[in-house]
């Protein structure tokens, strides 16, 4: 290209500003993130002196190496910043940055439209309209049909035997436009740094997880011996047809290693196990082996398998659960007794949550002998993943180094890019973070505490458009350790309620076994079960519960179907929230156009819920018509995916939702009125 000059590293700031680009995480300190198949906003402020017009386009380069160049158009006024979305269809490490040049021809056009209008400078507008069109012409890389638009525009610049405002506007054909569109008459080119978005498959970015204890799925409770007989991987491989009819994409268990007998917990956390009590799966280690061993009520290392095998089969990948920490008969402590902490009487710290104490296990110190006990997890992981398993769910990773973190994932994925880690991590917002930021695919979030409409406005909003290139939500409505007061006391509309909200606001979400039961009987005085399945098997009635009408297990499988039929449900960054007349009731949408969907057709689909699960709730849905691309006064048709009902829906919506019977909306939008 002739009379480009490429301006990058003169300054900081370089010819035309580059700043604040979107998605970057840290002025590219870490990748950001996306998934196979994601819509990913690209943005940045860019802004030039003067009135001159600005071109901003996005360098965007595959994996695999192909590149692509996309204009980018301005959002707010005043805001100078541009926008572009991309939808990332390769797995890898792609790279883009942002061009910013002098849009010479849109200048000399606006220019020239308000100086013919004026009847100021009209030959001279023409003159210099020929020259911008014959130089570009001539540029090297320029197509020569491309080329030969932009001469024969010259020519009719040219012809001085109509006015220069008939030649004008005979020369502005849609040759020109097509030919200025896909080759714009740059100059003074700026190029940003260059960035890396880290692009994982799909279960990575969106997933339906369900979690069960494998030793309570078949277990057997002997009422004249009072003696239970333990479920195993045989017996558990039964359930995995009906958690795949679900819709469910990933099984998750806790871990299935051998379980200590030293201070083992007995029900309810006490600590007067007995013979019979089983122990809590997360104290592991014992005399059958450690963390590359299966307990042996279980099953064998050939049962693990031909069970990861049977869920494989059914569309379910296996995720297994990643707690590092020992018994006190972990063969670690053993062989190894520096890898934990020992305190100032001799003996090895156990693990504390004040008040909470759990003498059946000991911490690992990532500090002692940081050689051995990384290569140790490392060997681990691989040893799991030669049995099939791709997803490891991670127990507690905010008690665990960052930097270990940041080690052990870039070691696997290196090798295995298709392993996915889960942080558990309820903690602070600044731990949680980091912990995606250093390689942590999903994470759980505080979505469990967010109830009313107003804060799960503001998280989700933060989660879609703050932290999005690095922290990705996986959405849990329940698990063995939290039973929120909202469900203790809301019963099976509170359960639908949270469901729903999961399944539409956030890619990835999960349930843990007994929610669609509505399993929500509380030990006093806290947020967790009684009678926990963490110290004790449970043998659930699947079969009568479903008979008696107590389970939701048909309602979750229709959320999940909606979530596969509607891929605007399956992207994070695309949420738009709605005004709503009634405090309680929440209202948003989800959008894709055609040419980001995998269905080839635009998606848009609006969910409506009423928070509040005593009550029947009335109001008006008042929605921002802009985001469908409708005017104001527009009307179109909706259905309903959860009864099939239809509607005619537009910017103002009378709602009424019953808790007790449908407390939720989600409507796709079918066509305008």
């Amino acid at each position: 290209m002739t009379n480009v000059i490429v301006y990058r590293h003169e300054s900081p700031v370089g010819r035309f500003p580059i700043l604040d680009i979107r998605p970057t995480v840290d002025s590219g300190r870490w990748p950001a993130k996306a998934f196979v198949g994601e819509v990913v906003p690209f943005s940045a402020v860019v802004f030039r002196e003067g009135h001159d017009a600005l071109g901003v386009e996005l360098l965007l380069t595959s994996p695999s190496g192909k590149s692509s160049v996309t204009r980018m158009r301005s959002g707010a006024p005043g805001s100078d910043r541009w926008h572009t979305e991309a939808v990332l269809d390769e797995q890898g490490s792609w790279s883009f940055s942002i061009r910013a040049f002098a849009d010479d021809f849109e200048t000399w056009h606006h220019n020239t439209e308000i100086k013919l209008a004026a009847g100021v400078d009209e030959e001279l507008m023409m003159l210099e309209g020929i020259s911008l069109l014959t130089k570009a012409a001539s540029e090297k890389d320029r197509p020569k049909a491309n080329a030969k638009s932009l001469i024969e525009s010259a020519e009719i610049l040219a012809d001085q035997s109509k006015t220069a405002t008939e030649r004008f506007e005979t020369s502005q054909n849609q040759a020109l436009a097509k030919s200025i569109g896909s080759h714009p008459i740059r100059s003074h080119s700026t190029v940003s740094d260059s960035f890396v978005i880290s692009c994982e498959r799909t279960l990575a970015g969106v997933g339906a997880w369900y979690e069960f204890f494998p030793r309570s799925e078949g277990a057997k409770f002997d009422s004249k011996t009072k003696t239970w007989t333990s479920g195993n991987f045989k017996t558990a491989t039964k359930r995995l047809s009906a958690v795949a009819s679900m819709g469910f994409d990933v099984l998750y268990m806790p871990p299935v290693h051998p379980i200590g007998k030293a201070f083992r917990k007995g029900p309810n956390n006490t600590l007067n196990a007995g013979e019979q009590d089983p122990g809590s799966p997360w104290a592991i280690g014992g005399e059958a082996g450690g963390h590359d061993a299966i307990h042996p009520d279980l099953g064998t290392d050939n049962d693990f398998k031909e069970f990861v095998k049977s869920a494989n089969a059914l569309g379910l990948e296996i995720a297994m659960d990643l707690a590092l920490q020992a018994s006190p008969d972990h063969p670690w402590v053993k062989s190894n007794p520096e890898w934990f902490t020992t305190r100032a009487d001799g003996t090895i710290a156990y693990a504390e949550n004040p008040p909470k104490k759990y003498q059946d296990i000991y911490p690992v110190n990532f500090d002692n002998d940081r050689e051995g006990i990384y290569q140790e997890v490392l060997r681990v992981v691989k040893h799991w993943i030669s049995f099939g398993v791709k997803i490891f769910r991670v127990d507690n990773p905010h008690t665990k180094p960052v930097n270990f973190w940041e080690w052990l994932i870039a070691e696997v994925t290196a090798d295995h890019p298709e392993v996915i880690f889960l942080a558990e991590a309820f903690t602070r917002p600044a731990m949680m973070h980091t912990l995606g930021k250093v390689g942590f695919q999903q994470s759980y979030t505080y979505f469990t505490w967010r109830n009313t409409p107003h804060e799960l406005r503001e998280y989700v909003l933060e989660l879609a458009y703050s932290t999005d290139a690095f922290f990705r939500p996986n959405f849990w409505v329940s698990t063995p350790d939290i039973l929120t007061q909202y469900l203790q006391y809301g019963g099976k509309p509170a359960h639908k309620i949270r469901a729903v909200l999961a399944a539409t606001c956030s890619p990835s979400w999960g349930m843990y076994a007994g929610y669609e039961l509505i399993e929500s009987v509380a030990r006093s005085g806290a947020e967790e079960h009684v009678d926990s399945e963490k110290y004790e098997y449970k043998a659930r009635d699947w079969a009568a519960a479903e008979k008696s009408g107590r389970s939701i297990a048909g309602f979750v499988k229709t959320l999940n179907q909606i979530r596969r039929d509607n891929p605007a449900l399956r992207q994070l960054r695309n949420v738009e929230f709605h005004g709503s007349d009634d405090a309680a009731i929440i209202a948003f949408s989800k959008h894709i156009k055609a040419d980001h969907s995998d269905t080839g057709k635009a998606n848009h689909v609006i969910v409506v819920v009423n928070t509040d699960p005593h009550a029947v709730r009335e109001t008006t849905v008042r929605l921002d018509m802009s985001k469908f691309g409708f005017d104001a006064a527009d009307q179109f048709e909706v259905q309903d995916l959860i009864t099939g009902a239809k509607f005619v829906w537009g910017a103002n919506n009378y709602v009424r939702l019953d808790s007790f019977t449908e407390p939720a909306h989600i409507l796709q939008v079918l066509r305008k009125k």
